[in-house]
């Protein structure tokens, strides 16, 4: 997360364009950059319904990404958006519980070699 959040508007805010049936969306984030943005655009790719997504930072002393989701019109495009948050969300709980695991490990064979 880029930002501590010092702001008191929504964390995020979508666009759509005109004469669309919410198949293309640009997704507003506020307090985040390029570790989100980048991470989130390949779960979200790996949707086969997704036509297009990418990512934007507009200008570098702003911490808000404008993030585009277009699918090729039988889904609205928040449903990829939903699913590759919550994938992303996986993804990063499965490191944390192997990262700890792989600590508590260390911690135990440290101990047995000082015994």
């Amino acid at each position: 997360m880029a930002g501590t959040g010092t702001g008191t508007g929504p964390a995020l805010e979508t666009i759509q364009a005109d004469g669309t049936d919410g198949d293309c969306v640009t997704f507003v984030l506020h307090d985040e950059d390029h570790t989100l943005g980048n991470s989130l655009r390949y779960m979200v790719m790996k949707n086969p319904d997704v036509e297009f997504c990418g990512y934007c930072i507009t200008h570098p002393s702003e911490s808000k990404i404008n993030f585009r989701i277009q699918t090729r019109g039988a889904l609205p495009a928040v449903e990829p958006f939903r699913k590759g948050l919550n994938d992303l969300m996986g993804v990063c709980q499965h490191v944390l519980n192997t990262f700890e695991r792989s600590v508590k490990e260390f911690r135990a064979q440290k101990e047995e070699e000082m015994q």
